[in-house]
């Protein structure tokens, strides 16, 4: 998995820590906090699952963060201080398990011990940040359905919908909800940037399983809000490199037009990848879907991957994290279990990753896994990357 001009490097990411802390550690994380939840009341098992992801040969880590806003702190009885200490917590539960996974390797070394697989050259943290939807309960990550002023008025008889009507004051509305989502990202986003030790100790932003288009834009708007803002008071100041993935839930796109048809995988890599409207950004990705989707969705996001690098001179990276397979309900907080774990879900993902580093149309790809994907999935994913790497 080297790094040369000529062969894009590729990254191992680790898999769904929520469900890893349900599955493996038996933690009934049922809260509107969800992964959060234990960062207070139990920081060693966060830990411990971190630690469990990079023994099983993760180069990144992702922060228990992914639900984490000041809204859904408030929803579970927390003050804003309270929120804002969780939420930097969450980080520095992240290094802490990066300075033991360090240790256990130099122990290791020092005593001629040997593991299988051998430990990554270097281990990094990318900071988990949801879709509005994400702090919403049921979670709307998966419909997009949110309420005013992040979305249309869904309080009528009427069919629900994520998307604005057609008519006048839809089309006045619709700015005003990525203005209100661009609020919403912005002071998340600032909260990290602006304790000094926390933001050092990220090394990746994400912004994950995205559902809207204008929610993307939105995002890229925060950033560039955030970007301009310190620039002009540190000076040499850089955002973190940055991904926004979006979901796929059934193999389509979450957002419906107007008039019924979803956006295409290439419509919202479009607005992920092109335009003036937002930051740029380091990579796109797609996360919370089958991996019999990702072939399809990976191919169509190629080709505006082209245009990016013609015009940036420079490749996007790809982040692909697929779920298991399983089908979550959020009326009842549960899961359908399906067929393509372990090892299978390892071949599957493998296909796609190679099937894209041989297109040529990416700086790297990040591979790893999301919902029910535990560190043997991983382990899995990487015995196969090795294989053909």
């Amino acid at each position: 998995m080297s790094d040369t001009a000529n062969t894009p490097q590729v990254l191992i990411l680790d898999g769904g820590l929520g469900t890893t802390l349900e599955d493996v550690f038996h933690k009934d994380i049922s809260h509107p906090l969800w992964s959060a939840k234990p960062v207070d009341e139990d920081p060693e098992v966060i830990i411990a699952a971190h630690l469990a992801f990079l023994r099983a040969g993760a180069n990144i880590i992702l922060t228990s963060t992914y639900q984490c806003a000041y809204n859904t702190f408030e929803r579970a009885g927390y003050s804003r201080e309270d929120a804002r200490r969780i939420m930097l917590k969450s980080v520095a539960l992240a290094r802490e398990a990066k300075r033991r996974y360090f240790e256990e390797c130099r122990n290791e070394a020092t005593h001629g011990e040997t593991r299988s697989p051998p430990p990554p050259p270097d281990v990094r943290i990318a900071l988990s940040l949801g879709p509005f939807g994400a702090t919403l309960y049921p979670a709307q990550e998966f419909d997009g359905f949110y309420p005013p002023p992040y979305g249309p008025d869904l309080s009528s008889d009427q069919q629900r919908t994520n998307a604005f009507d057609g008519t006048a004051e839809g089309r006045a509305q619709e700015p005003a909800s990525i203005h209100a989502l661009t609020e919403f990202h912005y002071e998340r986003l600032r909260l990290f940037a602006d304790d000094e030790g926390t933001w050092k100790t990220i090394d990746y932003v994400a912004f994950e399983t995205v559902p809207l288009r204008r929610e993307v834009y939105a995002i890229r708007q925060a950033v560039a809000r955030l970007e301009a803002e310190r620039s002009k008071q540190v000076g040499g100041w850089r955002m973190k490199p940055w991904w926004i993935s979006t979901d796929y839930p059934d193999g389509s796109f979450p957002e419906t037009k107007a008039g019924g048809d979803r956006f295409t995988a290439t419509e919202v890599a479009e607005a992920i990848l092109e335009g003036d409207a937002g930051a740029t950004v380091w990579g796109i990705g797609i996360n919370c879907t089958g991996t019999k989707f990702l072939k399809g969705l990976t191919r169509e996001a190629r080709a505006v991957a082209k245009k990016y690098a013609e015009r940036h001179e420079r490749r996007p990276w790809l982040v692909l994290y697929p779920n298991r397979g399983d089908v979550y309900d959020p009326e009842t907080q549960s899961w359908s279990r399906m067929s393509r774990e372990g090892p299978q879900w390892a071949k599957d993902l493998c296909a796609v990753v190679l099937d894209n580093l041989q297109s040529g149309d990416w700086g790297g790809v990040i591979a790893g896994g999301c919902c029910k994907v535990g560190p043997e999935e991983i382990a899995g994913l990487v015995k196969e990357l090795h294989a053909w790497l």
